[in-house]
């Protein structure tokens, strides 16, 4: 049940993260850490939720404005890397992207609530 609350809670936040001008596109990392700090877990599971709520959320994002243009951008991209024009490859790439800080950034709200709870 916390791996469900800490996944969801994630995605939430970094969606609204995404949302303010202000915030960096990296954002997102700040709230993986505190919602890891609050839902204690241990650090492979609070990893997995950080990355399942983010990528879940990247590629899905992708995926949405790909379809909203046709592709048209995300084929341009796709030729660019190394992708082949596969614009399913670039929405997996971008999810894995985004899900990678925020399970590191999420790890690390564990570790930090783990030595924080022995002193």
């Amino acid at each position: 049940m916390k791996f469900l609350v800490a996944t969801i809670l994630t995605a939430i936040l970094a969606f609204i993260t995404g949302l303010l001008s202000f915030s960096p596109w990296w954002g997102f990392a700040i709230t993986s850490l505190i919602v890891a700090v609050l839902v204690h877990q241990k650090a492979g599971k609070a990893f997995l939720a950080g990355f399942t709520g983010v990528f879940l959320l990247w590629a899905g994002l992708a995926w949405w404005i790909d379809m909203n243009n046709n592709g048209v951008l995300s084929v341009k991209i796709a030729n660019v890397l190394p992708l082949g024009g596969n614009t399913i490859y670039l929405i997996i790439v971008t999810g894995v992207v985004g899900g990678l800080v925020a399970g590191m950034a999420a790890m690390c709200g564990s570790f930090l609530r783990s030595t924080k709870s022995r002193s």
